[in-house]
């Protein structure tokens, strides 16, 4: 299976002449060599641009290379302007499947005919994606205007073989490439997967949805679309329909008198309250999830949706990525070393030191240029990838905010390209930072914890009794367990001079014989 996989991809990549994008390198020889030989694949889209092959491409490759160029599209900071553009139009472009297929596959999950619960279904799909397609439709019992989402069809096998190609060459490059190991591609693919099977469950999707509504009620900043459980299964999902323009689509956006410096900077803060107010942060904020209610221009209001892949961090990990932002904010880099160590993103051993030294020269090039012009998840990630030369362990939540923190980056430079991340997320994280761990916090939390104590309190000398005889026995059977081990070695030098004893005999008897 993966190798009928492999070939397919090499015969697309052949038929689309991907070979283009490739570079000028040593290490990518073979794999030009390999392509070249594939002379009988005859060639698709002579004519197009190669951002237009390179989507066609992933395209016909399936969800996992599609989620990959939805990811990859919204960097523009290092991807030229004609393939972003191509890109871009994965996040909601891509080919649908039959509309009867899909009334069928909705009739099945919810168990009755489409006219029992909506008084009118419309076969065209409104929007295409690589896991789902979603079609409109009206509720009978409301008359409200709905969506449902519905799975692809036998999709779980199509990201099967994907992944478990993607297991192949992660191994591949383990074993074959110097320093493979460092890198752990394996635990990448695996972190991929989890991703990618979170998004084949609408169930769970429409739990994420519901929790990220409540965190958001009567916000200024982001509205998310109310879900109706009850009709909600493993790959059906049945929410509000929502009704704004696309995130990616800024031209409509300047056209109706939106404020865009407001609506970037509303983007951060979005993000922020969710990872660091909530813990609970939509992590696949790519354009094709993000819409903007329009309905007051100059107070513009994110609208999310496809709730499917949510972040949540440790508390641990959330008060030291907070001091990391505040003190790469401040340019301390010791801070920020000391930090990785106790957080135990990196080992305890690690020379404090050499890991300053070592972030200090990835940061202090950037502090060359204005505050504004800075990426500050170009940033994180190279800071990531310096703490991982350091041995620090992968850690999927921190893989997942990274991502989205790209994606919130990319949106708001585009949307307002002199978007001041440093302005706008540091005084909220000084704030959240002073509320939850300032001296009158900590005296609330102690004063909260009182009841408890007063529980306790009295069955505290019985426990410290029951300690005390625990110890006692601990103590007991340790002592019986020395003395058997000493009676057991003494034994053992006993037999082992009695053998003594028996040799020395044989040997006087043999000589005296």
């Amino acid at each position: 299976m993966t190798f009928f996989r492999l070939y397919k991809i090499l015969a697309i990549f052949r038929a689309y002449r991907l070979d283009e994008l490739l570079p000028k390198h040593h290490l990518v020889r073979w794999p030009r060599l390999v392509l070249k030989c594939l002379f009988w694949i005859r060639p698709k889209a002579k004519h197009q641009e190669i951002g237009e092959r390179l989507r066609q491409a992933l395209q016909e490759l399936g969800p996992v290379w599609v989620k990959f160029g939805q990811m990859v599209s919204t960097r523009r900071d290092i991807l030229p302007k004609h393939i972003a553009d191509s890109l871009t139009k994965l996040q909601d472009h891509v080919a649908p499947f039959d509309g009867q297929i899909a009334k069928q596959l909705i009739e099945s999950a919810l168990g009755q005919t489409i006219d029992y619960y909506f008084s009118h279904f419309d076969e065209k799909p409104l929007a295409s994606a690589s896991i789902a397609q979603v079609h409109t439709a009206i509720l009978k019992r409301s008359q409200a205007e709905v969506i449902i989402k519905v799975l692809r069809p036998n999709i779980l096998p199509i990201i099967e073989a994907d992944i478990l190609l993607m297991y192949w060459v992660a191994k591949q490059f383990t074993k074959r490439i110097k320093s493979g190991e460092k890198l752990r591609a394996v635990e990448i693919v695996r972190d991929y997967e989890i991703t990618l099977l979170k998004e084949l469950d609408l169930q769970k999707e429409a739990y994420n949805t519901i929790r990220l509504r409540d965190n958001f009620i009567n916000s200024d900043i982001l509205y998310i679309p109310y879900v109706y459980h009850d009709l909600c299964r493993k790959n059906v999902l049945v929410e509000e329909r929502i009704k704004g323009i696309p995130i990616s689509n800024i031209e409509q956006l300047k056209q109706n008198n939106v404020n865009m410096k407001l609506l970037a900077e509303r983007g951060v803060q979005a993000f922020f309250t969710q990872l660091f107010r909530d813990n609970f942060f939509h992590a696949d904020m790519h354009p094709g999830n993000i819409f903007v209610d329009i309905t007051e221009p100059q107070n513009p209001r994110y609208i999310g949706i496809d709730c499917a892949i949510i972040g949540i961090l440790t508390e641990d990990d959330q008060r030291y990525l907070a001091e990391n932002f505040l003190a790469f904010f401040n340019r301390d880099y010791r801070k920020i070393a000391q930090l990785y160590i106790t957080s135990g993103w990196v080992p305890e051993t690690t020379d404090v030191v050499a890991l300053e030294m070592a972030m200090r020269n990835v940061c202090e090039p950037a502090f060359a240029k204005p505050l504004a012009q800075i990426s500050f998840s170009q940033i994180l990630l190279q800071l990531f990838q310096v703490a991982r030369q350091f041995d620090m362990d992968i850690q999927p939540q921190l893989t997942l905010l990274e991502k989205t923190l790209f994606y919130i980056e990319g949106l708001g430079r585009q949307l307002y390209p002199e978007l001041d991340l440093w302005k706008t997320a540091k005084p909220f994280l000084e704030k959240w930072y002073q509320d939850k761990y300032s001296a009158k916090k900590i005296l609330q939390q102690t004063w909260q914890s009182l009841p408890a104590w007063q529980t306790m309190l009295p069955k505290l000398p019985e426990k410290l009794n029951n300690y005390e005889r625990i110890s006692k026995q601990m103590s007991a059977q340790l002592i019986q367990i020395t003395q058997e081990l000493q009676l057991s070695k003494k034994r053992e030098r006993n037999l082992y001079k009695m053998m003594g004893l028996v040799c020395a005999l044989c040997i006087i008897i043999l000589v005296s014989h």
